[in-house]
């Protein structure tokens, strides 16, 4: 998403504006960690190892992993990863997302899913609030277990 446009973030009670005030820095996974300020949010591709993340768990305020496409599903198995491994922050998927995506967005460990406008625009807020009880649609939940 482009810097500086308004951004929209859907969670389970719906559209909301953007409540962080800090910037994003790009992290690609290299480079020095000990540059990064406490209390930062890290912008990452889909394609960034997790184990690269887990040594600034103490110092992430919030990860927003980049989706390029709805048809690509690799930031859903990183939010997953990162959960797995420990992360306990902010988790925002962000970019080219449907409506349809947000449960298993929420079931992989994210806190929300960041959207531009236009896609509001196409997909109101409706759409996404239809989705919003991620719990109860869950397959798991019908077979009675939780995972």
């Amino acid at each position: 998403m482009e810097r500086g446009s308004p951004r929209i973030l859907v969670r389970d009670s719906g559209f909301q504006d953007d409540d962080w005030r800090g910037e994003f820095i790009q992290w690609s996974g290299e480079g020095d960690r000990s540059a990064l300020p406490h209390g930062v949010a890290l912008d990452v591709e889909n394609t960034v190892p997790a184990e690269d993340i887990v040594p600034l768990f103490g110092r992430i305020a919030l990860i927003r992993i980049a989706f390029p496409s709805h048809m690509d599903g690799r930031g859903f198995s990183l939010a997953r990863y990162l959960r797995l491994l420990g992360y306990r922050g902010r988790l925002r998927a962000s970019g080219c997302f449907l409506a349809d995506q947000y449960a298993m967005a929420r079931r992989s460990g994210f806190d929300e899913v960041e959207i531009d406008p236009t896609l509001a625009e196409r997909q109101p807020e409706e759409q996404w609030l239809f989705r919003a009880n991620w719990r109860t649609h869950d397959y798991r939940e019908r077979l009675g277990r939780r995972l």
